[in-house]
This record gives structure tokens, sequence and C-alpha cells, in this order.
């Protein structure tokens, strides 16, 4: 028999708030994390908008050594994983004894590529790339830093399924413990918000030029919707055995259920219908439960053309016509990407804990295909008890989680 697979801890660090309540205040009030970055303009930029994020400044925190391997977006997993496991009551002395592990989604790393390079063409030497540059430049930089930092023994392994990396480490991750691998998994997601990060995203016009109003700019489903808009930040949860967590006392909040993933086997940018239904169908089937015990779906719907089609098209050939509440907190923060199947995972988490659905803001005016969904635009006071959420990426990769509250 599967073991089950519980929830005990979570961590966040986004645009929308450091702390889980600042997350779930900005979530319900409908408040956006979208600014205008004068600086992109300044470097050639089509379009300057980016979410807000600040890099956490760590000195004190870790030692100067730790801090020289770290780049941006692993300062910010770092804090949101020293959340999550005070959240989850586990301490250095459980970690020392226990072998806990480490699946992190990340799919790039490059500020520090395009540091180093500098250096080298200017300086004409490498030692000045510093001792730091070559862990920092790495894919899995943010697992080497967390598994070193907090000394897990467990797994330790990134997850590089571009906008589907969180969700995948945390399906993984509960796979592992469903079979008996791991008793315990830190999972989530890491995404750099640095403007070298998404240059190459500007230069194939994927943004919003929306720069009037940033706020507006981002508006999954909407007809008027003209591309998506870029963020950031980094999210943890603490994937357990249901019996270790009984056991531990520890807090047990949630039931992951089922994790679906498929490729669409097509084209690399463009995404189809069929990839993601099978994807939907999957972790429904793997949950167990009628479909109609879940009670809202968080979409992956970036605002892009495509891409929220498709997905329109998936949602409702599986539920059916405005059957259950589908929103995109993208709709909020921009698209945190690596970050964004774990940190929508919390989001949907907030929002089961606190009785509402935080709405599509901006969704004015549906499309062929937004309109057989059920898309509030303003936040729903609603108790649910499940939730889906889906995150697929470039390549064809996705994921989808269904979990239960407890």
């Amino acid at each position: 028999m599967q073991k089950r697979v519980v929830i005990t801890g979570m961590g966040i660090y986004s645009c929308l708030g450091r702390t889980l309540d600042e997350v779930r205040d900005a979530l319900y009030n409908g408040k956006s994390g979208i600014v205008y970055d004068p600086v992109r303009k300044e470097m050639g930029f089509r379009s300057a908008l980016t979410a807000r994020l600040e890099v956490p400044d760590l000195k004190g925190v870790l030692s100067r050594s730790q801090r020289a391997y770290m780049p941006e977006q692993a300062k910010y997993a770092y804090c949101a994983t020293a959340d999550a496991l005070r959240a989850a009551r586990i301490d250095q002395d459980y970690i020392d004894s226990h072998e806990v592990g480490l699946l992190y989604g990340n799919d790039s790393s490059a500020e520090p590529v395009v540091k180093a390079a500098d250096t080298m063409r200017e300086k004409k030497d490498t030692t000045l790339c510093g001792s730091g540059a070559i862990f920092q430049s790495m894919n899995s930089t943010v697992t080497m830093n967390l598994g070193c930092i907090f000394r897990l023994k467990g797994i330790n392994l990134t997850v590089s399924g571009a906008c589907a990396s969180g969700s995948h480490a945390i399906g993984l991750g509960a796979l592992l413990i469903q079979n008996g691998l791991q008793e315990m998994v830190v999972c989530g997601g890491a995404q750099e918000a640095n403007p070298f990060s998404v240059g190459s995203f500007d230069g194939i016009s994927a943004f919003s030029v929306r720069e009037s109003e940033p706020e507006k700019a981002s508006r999954p489903f909407d007809r008027d919707r003209d591309g998506l808009v870029p963020g950031g930040g980094a999210a943890t949860v603490i994937l357990e055995d249901y019996e270790s967590a009984v056991r531990r006392g520890a807090p047990i909040l949630a039931e992951v259920l089922g994790y679906g993933f498929s490729s669409n086997g097509d084209h690399i940018s463009s995404p189809n219908v069929d990839g993601p239904m099978r994807s939907l169908s999957m972790a429904i089937r793997r949950a167990g439960i009628d479909i109609r015990e879940i009670g809202y779906v968080n979409a992956h719907a970036t605002s892009t053309k495509a891409g929220d089609a498709n997905e329109a098209k998936a949602i409702h050939n599986i539920f059916g016509e405005k059957t259950v509440e589908v929103t995109s907190t993208k709709s909020q923060t921009g698209h945190e990407m690596w970050m964004a199947g774990a940190s929508e995972v919390i989001y949907s988490m907030i929002m089961m804990k606190n009785g509402f659905i935080a709405g599509n803001i901006n969704f004015e005016n549906p499309d062929e295909d937004s309109r057989h969904l059920l898309i509030p635009s303003k936040t729903v006071d609603k108790s649910f008890g499940t939730f889906l959420s889906n995150s697929f990426g470039f390549g064809g990769t996705n994921s989808t989680l269904v979990i239960r509250n407890m």
C-alpha cells in the first residue's frame, strides 16, 4: 500500500509578500505586484514590466562564504525554506538525525553567467570571476546551496522542467514518499527576477507592453491580453509521510492526492490541448476522487493568446461548462516561471485555508474559449476542500497536482 503524503509546512518570498499572512491579504484584496522598471527600458527591452521584488540581505544570517555561493534565486529560496521548516516544526537536530530530501525547481541562473563572461572579456583573467561564480551559475545552484546550508542528507536534485519545474518537484517528491524512498522532502521552486534572465523572452515579444498600466498588464483569459509579465521569488513546501507527521505531532495542512504529467510531443513553444488534458486526467485519476469534489482550479494561464486558449479548452473538456471556479493568480503576480508551480500551490492552499478564491483580476471580456469557464474577476468568499493546480512549460512539459485540505 502506498504511503499518504501530506504538507506540514510552507514558506514563500513573493511580489505579494514575504509571509503567508501578507500574501493572504494581497490575494484577498486583489493586489498586483507588477511595476514598471525603467532600467529595462534603458537596456533596450521592448517591455519594462516586471514583478516588484527586493533581493534579501542575508548578511548576519549566513556566513560570507555561504553568501558568496548564492545567486539571487537561491537567496529567495533560502528565505522560503527557512520559513517552511520553521512552520513544520523541523529543527536542525531533526535534520541531522534523519534523511530529509530536497527537490527544487530551477531552470536558469543567468545573471552570474553574464557577470563572469563580462569579467573574462574585460579583464582577460578567469581568476577574477571569483570562487563563487561556478556555484552561482549552475542550474543546480538552489539545491546545492540549500542542501549544504540546511545539511540535508536525503535526495538532492534540481528539477528543470521550464515553467512546470516547481510543480514537478512537488509531484516527484510525493512519488518518492508514496513509495517509501523518503520520509520527508523539501520541495519548491525559485525564479531569478533580474533583467538578464528574461531578455530573450522580451526578444520574442512574449511580454505585455501595457506599460502605462502595469497593474492591469497581466490579463489571463481576457480577450485583450497581449502577453505575459515576468515575475520571480521562491516557494517551499514540506512534504512528509503522514505517519511521520503524526508521530512528530506536526501541523498537517493538506494531502497531496494526485500528480499528473505529460508531454505534448509537439511544438517547442506553442502548446496544444491534448497534452494538458492528459496531465489533468492522470492527476484526477491518481487522486481517486470524483471530479465534482474539486472546488477550485488554479490555472497555468500566463496571459498569452495561444496558451490561455488551449488551457481553457482542456479545462472545459475535462470539467464541462462552468462547473468550477477557475482563476490564474498570475493576474496578480505575473508569471513566476520556475517558481510558479510551487507558489501557486501555496496561493491555492492559502485560499483553501481561509475560505476564499482570489479573483482573476483584469478579466473584463472573455474570448471564445474562456467564456466556457467560470472565471470570477473579483474575490469570492467560498469554502472548498480540494483544488487542482496546473503548470505547463516550454518543450511541452505538463504537470498537474490535486491537493485536499486536512
